[in-house]
């Protein structure tokens, strides 16, 4: 485990909490492998019945750290290594059993969004805003939110979102359907844990196999390697390079000239 996930364990709920709040909670390599141990973990735990994902500090996350994107593009062999054999949370996500509550604060960038269209129940507070700007950085969507967020708000919507990287806030993402409920910040986490805990007072056969009757596991993996192929050849390619550079340097891109 990394000190910037939290773990706790209580009242048949496992509690994953971002705690890297001075970096936005950006998701490191370890954070990753974190979550999709708890994630994994839950299934085999008699004491565990839902899981609930929250965050510390003033946003959910910031989405992946740029900076080890960035070093995958620069040729860097560690963070290439490091890479190898797909992001665990991602593969955590598609094959989980148990039932998954999010409860979103702020924003939530990149996978910090894609992340929920595989969780049961998703609150967001009322300042939350959810972005999926993988095209901005010359990158492509992952976490197979192409074949899940055009599923749950409809191709146009989800275009606008994954090519112009539109903000969905919170009024938005509960209207669309990607959040089941909008609520002050200072309620938030007590209306995911009573939602989490609600979760975890079923019965818990009846609950899981509703859970994989809703999911399509073998689809989900597919796509999820579909797109994992693509994201890693982007991620290396001169438009990444541009991407990345002008994010570093604070400006706006610019891919007229990316051969």
């Amino acid at each position: 485990m990394t000190d910037h996930i939290l773990v706790e364990k209580a009242g048949g709920v496992l509690t994953l909490t971002f705690n890297r709040p001075e970096k936005k909670n950006a998701i490191t390599r370890a954070m990753y492998q974190a979550l999709a141990d708890g994630i994994d973990g839950a299934e085999f735990d008699k004491d565990v019945r839902c899981v609930l994902i929250q965050a510390n500090g003033d946003m959910f996350t910031a989405g992946n750290d740029l900076s080890d994107f960035a070093a995958v593009n620069a040729g860097d062999a560690s963070a290439n290594e490091a890479r190898r054999g797909g992001n665990p949370l991602l593969a955590a996500l598609a094959r989980a059993k148990t039932p998954i509550v999010a409860a979103v604060n702020g924003r939530a960038v990149g996978v910090g969004t894609t992340m929920l269209l595989h969780c049961d129940l998703v609150y967001v507070s009322e300042d939350a805003l959810l972005t999926t700007p993988f095209v901005n950085l010359a990158l492509v969507p992952e976490a197979a939110s192409s074949l899940t967020l055009p599923a749950r708000i409809g191709h146009a919507r989800a275009f606008s979102m994954f090519v112009l990287g539109e903000a969905v806030d919170a009024c938005k993402a509960v209207d669309w359907g990607i959040a089941n409920a909008a609520v002050p910040l200072s309620e938030l986490r007590a209306k995911a844990r009573a939602a989490a805990e609600a979760v975890a007072a079923r019965p818990p056969a009846a609950v899981a196999i509703t859970k994989a009757l809703m999911r399509d596991p073998a689809a989900i993996a597919q796509r999820m390697d579909e797109e994992g192929a693509h994201f890693a050849a982007q991620l290396k390619s001169p438009e990444a390079r541009e991407a990345f550079a002008a994010f570093a340097e604070k400006r706006a891109p610019d891919f007229s000239k990316v051969a």
